[in-house]
């Protein structure tokens, strides 16, 4: 994560766009293979870190653009999670890394978007690429799931883009260094690879390194004699 006031810079940037109405960031969940225990790894939405930098499943923020409160809604590990994982910060201490003072359980969410809908605030969200958090959306605003991306802000959308598309000093030194573990999968690939070798043995490989940078892939490796 970067400080806390880079994310506090960006967050009231953002509010400082819209008039009123609130701007709703739905977290991811975890994606289970074959038991709910068992999950995939995970991976934050981006435009959640990018906000609320906590890279943990299952929260949703708010920005109450008229109060101007930031908001981030979660639950705390229960004891049943503490047991397989230790002891883990609550949500408050999370949220405090990224510069969020308010936060509430998960069950306070539909009080505050109930609310909204019924003195006819406006809900700003993205267009949303999981099922899951379609769903959400689905019993948070009433909205079908199916067609819940008509219904996304094309304003927040815009707002966002642009905040995004100019880089921090901070973020451009992140970028130099996925260049940089980039740049060694490819000498590593080049330097292994021979006749009568294994696509998965090169491949294999590579994600080696990148975990053993303490980083995760951005998208699955391709990696093939086809192209």
């Amino acid at each position: 994560m970067f400080a806390p006031h880079v994310y506090v810079d960006r967050r009231n940037r953002l509010q400082q766009q819209f008039g009123n109405g609130l701007l709703l960031f739905v977290g991811n969940a975890d994606a289970p293979m074959n038991y709910a225990a068992n999950a995939y790894h995970f991976r934050q939405d981006s435009s959640f870190l990018y906000y609320f930098g906590v890279d943990d499943p299952d929260l949703v923020a708010v920005i109450d653009v008229d109060a101007g409160r930031h908001v981030i809604f979660g639950n705390d590990f229960t004891i049943d999670d503490i047991v397989w994982r230790g002891p883990q910060p609550t949500i408050a201490e999370r949220a405090a890394l990224a510069g969020v003072t308010d936060t509430q359980p998960l069950e306070k969410l539909p009080t505050l978007l109930g609310e909204a809908i019924r003195t006819g605030r406006r809900i700003h969200f993205l267009s949303q690429y999981r099922a899951d958090n379609a769903q959400l959306l689905e019993r948070l605003l009433g909205i079908r799931a199916e067609v819940i991306n008509q219904h996304a802000s094309i304003a927040l959308a815009k707002a966002v883009v642009s905040q995004r598309a100019y880089k921090s000093a901070e973020e451009i030194a992140e970028i130099e260094t996925a260049l940089e573990i980039g740049h060694d999968m490819h000498v590593l690939a080049m330097k292994m690879a021979k006749p009568g070798m294994y696509e998965r043995e090169v491949a294999g490989a590579i994600a080696g390194l990148v975990e053993s940078r303490g980083v995760a892939l951005a998208f699955p490796i391709i990696f093939s004699v086809h192209g």
